[in-house]
């Protein structure tokens, strides 16, 4: 039986995105089940201390520039530090996600489209039409699909998404959550794969 995986994230963040091809690699390398879960990053913030990228204090700003251009060489990626169409309302993209799930889709070929539309291409996922073309491009329904994530149905399932992240103790994207144990952020998916091969029994917070 395959292990199961949470997998918390928000289409605008970058991190999900620069760490997205080596979770895939991973969950194709141990035969991992994906639960994806996309949680609005704004109410995730405030509920648990966290600041939105403009009230952050400048050092801060400044060294979350220095740690993309880290990962984007660590990675192998070739992405723009500042999109023109970023920051977008995440809500509609990761509503799509949500509605493809809803139907029965696997999501991952949308979201394999999808970051890199932001970070490479600086398409706007903000705009219904480009949604709808990159989950046609996927294999996906799209005209349905962006008219669905706009649904009280998953407007709700987005709000039990936000709640179940709060309760596994997330507070940020992307956060992968193995047997109860958080790994929070893309650069920590070295220790991820650690513990999914040494198969060794969740670590606990002492707190």
């Amino acid at each position: 039986m395959s292990q199961e995986i949470d997998y918390y994230f928000s289409l605008p963040s970058p991190w999900a995105y620069i760490g997205h091809t080596l979770f895939r690699d991973l969950v194709s390398t141990y035969d991992l089940k994906v639960n994806h879960k996309p949680v609005f990053l704004g109410d995730l913030f405030s509920e648990t201390g966290g600041l939105p990228l403009g009230k952050r204090h400048p050092v801060r700003q400044h060294y979350r520039m220095l740690e993309l251009q880290r990962w984007r060489d660590k990675r192998g990626l070739d992405f723009h530090l500042q999109p023109k169409n970023w920051p977008f309302d995440g809500r509609l993209a990761d509503g799509l996600v949500i509605a493809a799930l809803d139907a029965g889709h696997d999501p991952d070929p949308f979201l394999r489209r999808a970051f890199p539309a932001v970070w490479e291409g600086q398409l706007n996922l903000g705009d219904t039409a480009v949604l709808t073309r990159l989950a046609d491009d996927s294999g996906l329904p799209g005209a349905k699909l962006v008219e669905r994530a706009a649904s009280s149905d998953v407007a709700a399932k987005y709000e039990q998404n936000r709640q179940e992240a709060i309760a596994a103790d997330v507070f940020g994207s992307p956060a992968y959550v193995l047997n109860g144990e958080v790994f929070w952020g893309q650069d920590r998916l070295e220790l991820l794969a650690d513990a999914l091969k040494a198969k060794r029994a969740p670590f606990k917070s002492q707190i």
